[in-house]
């Protein structure tokens, strides 16, 4: 993608020609916005119609179909959504976020085209910053030879995928002379696929995380054809098993496995041709309930972000009854006050060899804990959603610990500016 077209730089230089005679084009209002939005259970259909009706009113209005992109995802139109997006960047690929306050950090982010999983979504860590923020969509192939735009440092934002991986060499190559700090180092970012940070992680102290291969179609059929022995590809377990597409995301056709017969019924469920299998572990507590929590690692200091409380193995924030239940919230909320000196200091070995190995300087974790009381890995990833949507009335405890966790990455881009 040639970053020689129209920028928002090219209404400033056209409106100071024209002596200031342009209307200021609508404002971009990026990811964060949308999502709260959504989250908040507003129904984002009128907010489209609008934003199609700007779009269609001046078809070079690319915040309009930026925006639009973004909520058609959210409501469910991947591909539309996708379609829209290109329509956008063929007009601009730098958006622009104001930070609610002067005198701040700026801080340029390289993106790649893609759904809601394919970047860091910054833009929650720094909403009523003093952090400008500039989203700069690149692709393979791609050329920086327009001017870009000021900045105090790079954030490489792409996250790791088959699709992304070639666009991330190419960053790894471009960034090593950058003159201004990087952090995500993209050689970092490839080591992120789940069977490569099996790799790294499986014999770190404290960690527990099953070895996890990535399989073709036509393996799991001989499996459940009974034509080959689980173990002769898992060579650390046996059934049940955990099995999901590649790059799938969010536990979208993750499944667990018992026997032969549950691997022919998924796959005819599953018209994928690649899958990551691992061993199931059962990471239930005393309670028979199982607790996930999402931990970042800022700068090697973790943080925590949510855990969720379900009777599932599969726990997934949004459905495990947390807004519904006061013993669950009390629990969470125990966890963060006391997070620090119980979860984090329970399990500093293996969070440190985390950071060690893994060399980011922002990763998200999501985990569990073992029986026998190791930190029990199920993802690594640099783009895990981490945000303060959640209702301040029915969760009050979470403000005051995303503020932590947003202060924390203020704080690291400010040390990586004057080091």
């Amino acid at each position: 993608m040639n970053l020689d077209v129209a920028t928002e730089d090219s209404y400033e230089t056209l409106n100071a020609a024209l002596g200031g005679a342009l209307s200021a084009p609508p404002p971009y209002l990026g990811l964060a916005a949308l999502m709260s939005r959504a989250y908040a259970g507003e129904d984002l259909a009128p907010l489209g119609n609008e934003l199609l009706a700007r779009a269609a009113a001046d078809p070079e209005d690319a915040h309009a179909l930026m925006d639009l992109a973004t909520v058609l995802q959210l409501r469910g139109y991947r591909e539309l959504g996708l379609a829209t997006q290109d329509q956008a960047l063929q007009l601009q690929q730098c958006y622009h976020l104001p930070a609610s306050r002067e005198g701040g950090i700026r801080l340029l982010a390289l993106m790649t085209p893609g759904d809601l999983a394919a970047n860091t979504p910054l833009e929650f860590l720094i909403a009523n910053s003093d952090i400008t923020l500039e989203l700069l969509y690149v692709d393979a192939g791609l050329s920086l030879s327009a001017a870009l735009p000021d900045h105090d440092l790079l954030f490489v934002a792409v996250s790791e995928s088959d699709e992304t991986r070639p666009l991330l060499v190419e960053i790894a190559s471009m960034v090593r002379t950058w003159p201004r700090p990087v952090l995500n180092d993209p050689a970092r970012i490839l080591q992120l696929s789940r069977d490569a940070a099996h790799a790294l992680l499986s014999d770190a102290p404290g960690v527990a995380m099953p070895m996890t291969v990535r399989v073709a179609r036509s393996a799991l059929e001989r499996i459940a054809h009974g034509e080959l022995a689980m173990t002769s590809i898992l060579s650390d377990g046996d059934f049940p098993v955990v099995v999901r597409p590649v790059g799938s995301h969010a536990g979208r056709g993750l499944e667990k496995c018992d026997d032969a017969s549950t691997i022919a019924r998924y796959l005819q469920a599953m018209p994928e041709r690649e899958f990551y299998l691992a061993r199931w572990v059962d990471y239930s507590g005393g309670d028979g309930l199982f607790r996930k929590y999402r931990i970042v690692l800022i700068d090697g200091q973790p943080y925590v972000c949510h855990m969720g409380i379900s009777k599932h193995w599969m726990v997934h924030y949004l459905n495990a009854g947390m807004a519904e239940s006061a013993e669950k919230r009390a629990e969470e909320a125990d966890v963060m006050v006391h997070f620090d000196e119980d979860f984090a200091a329970r399990h500093a070995a293996a969070l440190r060899a985390i950071h060690q190995r893994m060399g980011l300087d922002y990763l998200g974790i999501d985990c569990g804990e073992t029986p026998d009381g190791k930190l029990l890995i199920f993802e690594a990833e640099s783009g895990p959603i981490v945000h303060a949507m959640d209702s301040v009335a029915v969760f009050p405890y979470k403000q005051p610990q995303m503020r932590n966790v947003f202060a924390a990455f203020r704080d690291m881009l400010a040390r990586r500016i004057s080091s």
